[in-house]
C-alpha cells in the first residue's frame, strides 16, 4: 500500500480539514432540512413504522459510504468518489457519472438557494416583516457570502460547516432533552394553533402510549410504505459528501473510517432519536396535511406544545443555517467535481478551470459552479422555465441512484482489481452487502413510479441515462477505435 504523501505527488490541494471537521462534516452530511420541516409527511404516512425505515435505508446509506470509504482508504488523493467509476469501469461511464452528478449537484444548488431565501422570508415573517420582495437579493447574498468561504481556504470552510452543524445539533438535543423531560412529569398540553398548519393542533399528553397503542406496521396500506422509502432516501441525499472532501483532510486513512463508522450511531441518534421524541409528545395520528398538501413541522409543533412562543422563529433559523450548509458544501462539491472534470478534459478551455488557486482552492470552478446557481431566481421568474426545472430538479434527485449504482458497481471491481488491499478499510461480506445495497437502490427507483408526483421524474431520468449514458459510451467506443487505428498504422 502506497503512503499518502507518494500518492500525493499529482494532489495541489490543501490538506487543511481536521478531524473535527470532516467529523462535523459528515454528520452535516447526514442531516438536512427534510428532517426539520418534512418529517412530518414521513410520519404521517406510516406512523410509528417510519423509523424503521429510517434505520433500514440509514444501513443501506452506510453499505454505500463503506464501499466509498474503501476505494478512498487505498487511493485517498483522489478529489472525487466518481473518479473510480472511471477507473474501474471505463471512460464512458466516468464521463457520464462525472457530468452527471456536477449538473445534479448545480440543479440542487438551485433548489436550496430558493429555499434559502424562502425560509429567510419566513424567519423574519414571524416578527411581522415582510421581505418578499427581496428574495433575490437575499439569494445572490448568500450564494456570495458561501462562495467567499469556499475561495479562502479549505479550512474555512470546514470551520463553517463545523459551526452550521452544530447549530443543527444542538436544536436536535434540545428537542429530545425536551421529550425526555416532558415524558417523565406526564406534560399534558392544551390545543394550539401551530405556525405553518392551517388548522388548530389538538391537546394531549406526552406518553409512551402516543407510540405504541394501536400500532401497526403499515396503518395506510403496504403502498404507503413502500412510498416512504423513497422519501426517506431522498432525506439521506448527499450523505456521500464526505468522499469529496477526502483527498483535503489531514490523516485521511485515520480520520475517513472514523467518520464512516459513526453513521450509524448519527442515525440512531439524529433520526430515530428525533422521531421517537417527536411521536411521544404528538400522536402521529395528528400529522394532517394543509390544504395545500404541506405539513407543519414536527419541530415547531413540539416546542410550541413546550410552551416556546418562539418555537417557529427559533426552527427556521436552525432550518435556514442547515438550508445554508447544504449549499455551502454543494459549491464544495461542485467546485471539486468541475475541477476533476477539467482536468481530465481534452480542451484546453476546460483545462483552465482544472486549476488552483495561490490558497489551493480550484477557484475557478468554484466561481463557474456558482454563477450556474445563480441563475436560479432568473428560471423561477420566467413561468415556462420554472415549470421545466422543476421537472428537471425532481429529475436530479431519481438519476443520483444511477450514480450510487455505478459506485457499488465500481467497488466490485475493485475487489476483483490488482488495487485491492486485504489490510485496508475492508467493507465487511463485501459480495452481500454490495449486492444488497444496488438490490436496494434499484428498488427505491422502482418506487418512483408509483406516485404521479415522481413517475415523471423517473422516466426523465431514465431518458437521461439512454441518452446521455449512451452518448458516452459511444464517445469512448469511437475514441478507443482511432487510438487503435492509430496504433496498427
Amino acid at each position: 500500500m502506497q503512503d499518502v504523501e507518494e500518492l500525493d505527488a499529482e494532489n495541489h490541494m490543501n490538506r487543511g480539514l481536521k478531524n473535527r471537521h470532516v467529523q462535523f462534516i459528515a454528520i452535516g452530511g447526514t442531516i438536512g432540512t427534510g428532517l426539520f420541516l418534512g418529517s412530518g409527511k414521513s410520519i404521517s404516512l406510516t406512523g410509528p413504522s417510519i423509523v424503521f425505515v429510517y434505520i433500514a435505508v440509514g444501513i443501506i446509506m452506510f453499505l454505500l459510504m463503506r464501499a466509498i470509504g474503501e476505494m478512498m482508504y487505498r487511493d485517498p488523493s483522489q478529489h472525487t468518489f466518481i473518479n473510480f467509476i472511471t477507473r474501474y469501469l471505463g471512460r464512458g461511464w466516468g464521463h457520464f457519472a462525472g457530468w452527471t452528478y456536477w449538473i445534479v449537484l448545480i440543479l440542487i444548488g438551485m433548489s436550496e438557494i430558493t429555499a434559502v431565501s424562502t425560509y429567510f422570508v419566513t424567519f423574519f415573517n414571524t416578527f411581522g416583516m415582510d421581505l418578499s420582495h427581496w428574495k433575490w437579493l437575499i439569494e445572490l447574498c448568500f450564494l456570495v457570502a458561501l462562495a467567499g468561504i469556499n475561495l479562502i481556504a479549505v479550512k474555512v470552510f470546514g470551520e463553517a460547516e463545523f459551526w452550521f452543524s452544530m447549530i443543527k445539533i444542538t436544536l436536535i438535543c434540545g428537542m429530545i432533552a425536551t421529550a425526555v423531560v416532558m415524558l417523565v412529569i406526564g406534560y399534558h398540553y392544551p390545543a394550539v394553533q401551530i405556525t405553518g398548519s392551517d388548522h388548530i393542533s389538538p391537546a394531549g399528553q406526552v406518553s409512551l402510549a402516543n407510540i405504541t397503542d394501536g400500532f401497526s406496521l403499515a396503518p395506510n396500506g403496504w403502498l404507503a410504505l413502500l412510498m416512504s422509502f423513497q422519501m426517506v432516501f431522498f432525506a439521506y441525499q448527499m450523505i456521500e459528501f464526505i468522499g469529496v472532501t477526502v483527498s483535503e483532510t489531514e490523516n485521511p486513512r485515520k480520520v475517513l473510517p472514523k467518520a464512516i463508522n459513526e453513521i450509524i450511531l448519527r442515525v440512531l441518534i439524529f433520526y430515530v432519536g428525533a422521531l421517537v421524541a417527536i411521536m411521544v409528545i404528538v400522536p402521529w395520528r395528528n400529522f394532517q396535511p394543509n390544504s395545500d398538501g404541506s405539513f407543519a413541522s414536527p419541530f415547531i409543533m413540539v416546542f410550541k406544545y413546550a410552551g416556546l412562543d418562539w418555537a417557529a422563529a427559533l426552527v427556521f433559523f436552525v432550518v435556514i443555517t442547515a438550508a445554508s450548509s447544504a449549499l455551502n458544501s454543494l459549491l464544495y462539491s461542485a467546485g471539486r467535481h468541475l475541477y476533476q472534470l477539467a482536468q481530465d478534459s481534452p480542451s484546453p478551455a476546460m483545462q483552465r478551470l482544472g486549476e488552483v488557486s495561490d490558497r489551493q482552492v480550484p477557484a475557478r470552478a468554484i466561481l463557474v459552479s456558482a454563477a450556474m446557481i445563480l441563475l436560479s431566481p432568473i428560471i423561477n421568474a420566467i413561468p415556462s422555465m420554472s415549470s421545466a426545472f422543476v421537472l428537471f430538479s425532481s429529475a436530479s434527485s431519481a438519476v443520483i441512484i444511477f450514480i450510487y449504482v455505478l459506485t457499488m458497481i465500481a467497488h466490485r471491481r475493485y475487489r476483483v482489481s490488482g488495487d485491492f488491499i486485504a489490510d485496508g478499510y475492508v467493507m465487511p461480506a463485501w459480495k452481500i452487502t454490495n449486492t444488497l445495497a444496488i438490490i436496494f437502490f434499484v428498488f427505491v427507483y422502482c418506487t418512483l413510479f408509483i406516485s404521479s408526483d415522481t413517475r415523471g421524474p423517473a422516466i426523465a431520468g431514465l431518458v437521461w441515462l439512454a441518452v446521455f449514458g449512451g452518448f458516452c459510451l459511444w464517445r469512448q467506443r469511437m475514441e478507443d477505435r482511432d487510438l487503435k487505428r492509430a496504433i496498427n498504422s
